[in-house]
């Protein structure tokens, strides 16, 4: 597998105060969010929970621009590339950041695609959806910074109950609050598996092998699911990730089918301009024009 050195991944639970104290997770409240090389294109290593409570925040997450006035919830993936605003002004806010293997598993089994949740990224709340909100995040802050016995599992359980207070705030899809099911645990984890092997595993039967059900089955229950085969799922995560290289850094198309386990440039141009009606240069000339 080729690894993605394209794009630098920054572990700011591993920056953060108090971070040894519990590896995976760091929660901390802040006039100014916490830089880390954030002025540079990058991804986080884990997800990141910002609630803006006052002041104006600018974030470019993969190929938007978000200028979001307080009060607000910002909401970041691992593989969504990030960089804050040169704009910024002044604000206050409580910032979250966890690995995914901090939550028990039993937490993320609760909802039907709690990652899912972190597809909507930047969410403008009323001051009451806000203060139930902090409601949690304050509980959090206080088990953060004691000592006291099962403060691990607490916290814990807090986040995931955070994250599906998260999930039903507006623009959410409420099907992600539906308890799990045999069929959505299949899908979770042919996603997770398809995150994870997108650029080295582009077949439906290698994701079907992993999971011990046939090619056919394992289609027909992601699309039943999300109404896309598993074939349009992984061949959405090239394009995205292709997308993400071509603007957000300076390589070429060579490169980035390198990087994505195509056989030559050729064979990546043909595949780009099937998916998205351009060819890999028009796509980065007419996104950089637009938001550069």
């Amino acid at each position: 597998m080729k690894n993605n050195v394209l794009i630098p991944v920054y572990d700011i639970s591993a920056q953060m105060p108090g971070a040894s104290e519990m590896p995976g997770f760091t929660i901390g409240r802040s006039l100014n969010m916490p830089a880390g090389g954030a002025v540079h294109p990058h991804r986080h290593a884990g997800f990141t929970i910002t609630l803006l409570l006052s002041g104006q925040m600018t974030q470019y997450i993969d190929f938007e621009k978000y200028t979001v006035a307080a009060p607000a919830v910002i909401l970041l993936a691992p593989d969504q590339v990030h960089q804050h605003g040169s704009e910024d002004s002044i604000c206050e806010s409580v910032y979250i950041h966890f690995d995914k293997e901090f939550l028990m598993a039993e937490c993320q089994g609760m909802l039907n695609c709690w990652a899912c949740i972190f597809d909507k990224r930047a969410i403008p709340v009323k001051a009451a959806q806000m203060q139930e909100l902090m409601n949690f995040a304050g509980l959090i802050l206080r088990e953060y910074s004691s000592m006291r016995p099962m403060r691990d599992s607490i916290i814990r359980n807090l986040l995931n109950a955070l994250i599906m207070a998260c999930g039903r705030l507006p623009q959410h899809n409420v099907a992600y609050m539906q308890l799990d099911t045999a069929q959505s645990r299949m899908v979770r984890q042919f996603n997770e598996l398809s995150d994870q092997h997108f650029r080295d595993k582009t077949q439906v039967a290698n994701y079907a092998d992993m999971m011990f059900v046939t090619p056919g089955h394992l289609n027909d229950t992601v699309k039943a699911a999300v109404g896309r085969t598993a074939k349009q799922v992984i061949d959405e995560k090239r394009i995205m990730e292709a997308k993400r290289l071509l603007f957000w850094g300076d390589h070429s198309v060579k490169e980035i089918a390198w990087q994505l386990n195509f056989e030559d440039d050729a064979y990546f141009n043909r595949f780009f301009k099937k998916h998205t009606g351009q060819t890999p240069v028009m796509f980065q000339r007419s996104i950089r024009e637009k938001y550069n």
